[in-house]
């Protein structure tokens, strides 16, 4: 079992930055892949980073590319999302996710087994 549990979310203006955090516990984030998914109200769910257990690798939404960047710390086990220039659009819940290792990670929802509670960002302008 890994529990996950998102924080930093909250209301921000468009251009700003906000910092997401996953604190993952139950396995070790080096041994799992991890990802960042969002959902808009009214909206599927979009997948928008992800890291797998090896270091060096990290991959992204098209909508995200050049603004968001993810990285990861084995020591607190826990992904961090740095989200910059941040537009209206990005306003949703974001979602933490662990799945099986693979490469490359998986862009789809269902490849992920365990997911947090989400954590709301809004962007106001």
């Amino acid at each position: 079992q890994v529990q996950l549990v998102e924080s930093g979310g909250g209301l921000v203006q468009a251009g700003g930055s906000l910092r997401l955090a996953c604190a993952a516990s139950g396995r070790s984030i080096s041994e799992i892949n991890m990802g960042w998914f969002r959902q808009a109200p009214e909206k599927e769910r979009e997948f928008v980073a992800g890291i797998p257990w090896l270091a060096g690798h990290t991959y992204f939404g098209d909508s995200v590319k050049g603004r968001f960047a993810i990285s990861r710390d084995a020591a607190e086990n826990t992904v961090f999302l740095e989200m910059n220039s941040l537009k209206l659009e990005d306003a949703a819940v974001y979602y933490c996710a662990a799945g099986p290792k693979m490469l490359p990670v998986s862009m789809t929802g269902s490849r992920y087994n365990y997911w947090g509670q989400g954590t709301q960002v809004t962007v106001f302008s």
